[in-house]
């Protein structure tokens, strides 16, 4: 069964010029590993590659059930010079919570 990550899942975003940090937080302890497991970076780079144009980096956050991506020219050159009508992070992180995983 496919679910969205907003099931299972919250995210808190964070804009620096054009890269964008996401943390994908588990609401409860036990759903972190299938977290971990499937929301891989390379998933994400998948999901949200018509807009993220660099890398992007996991990180593991065990002791807050987290994950934090870090992804690479995603902004449109940045919040104070993209022509883009929102190019702020927080944007994404609602974008990262329509990715589906099998549960």
């Amino acid at each position: 069964m496919k679910r969205k990550l907003h099931e299972l899942a919250h995210a808190r975003a964070g804009d620096k010029g054009d890269t964008l940090t996401l943390a994908l937080f588990a609401y409860r302890d036990e759903d972190y590993v299938l977290l971990r497991n499937q929301v891989t970076a390379e998933a994400v780079k998948r999901h949200l590659g018509h807009i993220v144009q660099g890398a992007v980096r996991r990180f593991e956050v065990p002791n807050l059930h987290a994950l934090q991506f870090v992804c690479e020219r995603a902004l449109d050159t940045g919040v104070t010079t993209s022509l883009g009508l929102d190019p702020h992070g927080k944007t994404l992180s609602y974008a990262l919570l329509e990715m589906q995983i099998e549960t």
